[in-house]
């Protein structure tokens, strides 16, 4: 099975684009109302949203600086239900990344997707003592994928990563985790007999050093766009197997010049912030 290497280098040269601030990145606060994921997951914003609380005991948030701690309930949830999970096994504590900014919406750089609030980032690290200040505001990840990007590094690949992902992939509420193909390919080969969760374990570029959660979408946003299921099976197969090969001779992504239109709930909601109706 070929996987289209090409759309998914698209979406990284878009995500990784520099340039001038999106409006959503000017959006400070979340917008009132109830809580509301609005269009996809790649094009889309959140009304209602909350922030992640920056003090817990299971779970330490990254870069707080940058305001990327706001999401859906039911993200927020999820992580405290992950966080006590993890506690409560002595596997140490959840190091949590990026979700969305406090409208949701697009990013300048960095990000294609987390724009609807059901996105997060969770580094493939569980310390057992907390993080300084200093190490939350510039961490530093551990890249887990050898130089030939088929296999994880022995050395600093630990028992407790694969547990993490596999807690987060049985929640009720996930429908995919991100990896990178090398790290779904060690999950493969060392999952045993219960292999279920390994369909939402979805390989994808880069992903070396965190796992990207993605949930469903909430059953009162009548507007959320959710993805089609992954397919049945483990994805341990040829599929997996595809992501090590090189990619077509000649095939070239390009960067589309302009991004979709945006939801009309999401048109409506910038409307009102910037232009007051």
């Amino acid at each position: 099975m070929k996987k289209a290497w090409w759309a998914g280098a698209l979406m990284l040269a878009a995500s990784a684009s520099s340039g001038a601030l999106t409006p959503w990145q000017k959006i400070d606060h979340p917008v009132a109302g109830a809580p509301q994921a609005i269009g996809g997951f790649a094009n889309g914003c959140i009304v209602g949203a909350n922030p992640l609380p920056l003090q817990s005991a299971t779970y330490q948030v990254m870069r707080a600086d940058k305001r990327r701690y706001f999401g859906h309930p039911d993200l927020l949830a999820f992580i405290d239900r992950l966080g006590q999970e993890t506690s409560q096994r002595g596997m140490g504590q959840l190091l949590i990344g990026d979700m969305a900014m406090p409208a949701g919406g697009r990013f300048s750089s960095g990000h294609a997707s987390h724009q609807s609030g059901l996105d997060v980032d969770i580094w493939l690290q569980l310390p057992k003592q907390r993080w300084t200040q200093q190490q939350l505001l510039k961490p530093q990840p551990v890249d887990l994928v050898a130089v030939n990007g088929r296999n994880v590094i022995a050395r600093l690949w630990q028992p407790e990563i694969g547990e993490l992902i596999k807690l987060a992939a049985k929640d009720k509420d996930v429908t995919r985790i991100f990896v990178n193909a090398a790290i779904k390919q060690q999950l493969c080969d060392t999952a045993g007999a219960d292999r279920e969760w390994l369909r939402k374990v979805r390989p994808w570029f880069a992903h070396r050093a965190h796992m990207h959660v993605r949930l469903r979408c909430p059953a009162d946003s009548a507007s959320c766009e959710d993805q089609t299921p992954p397919p049945a099976g483990d994805g341990c197969g040829a599929e997996l197997a595809s992501w090590f090969q090189p990619p077509p001779p000649g095939s070239k992504p390009t960067r589309p010049s302009t991004p979709p239109p945006l939801p009309a709930g999401c048109q409506v909601l910038l409307d009102t912030h910037f232009n007051g109706g």
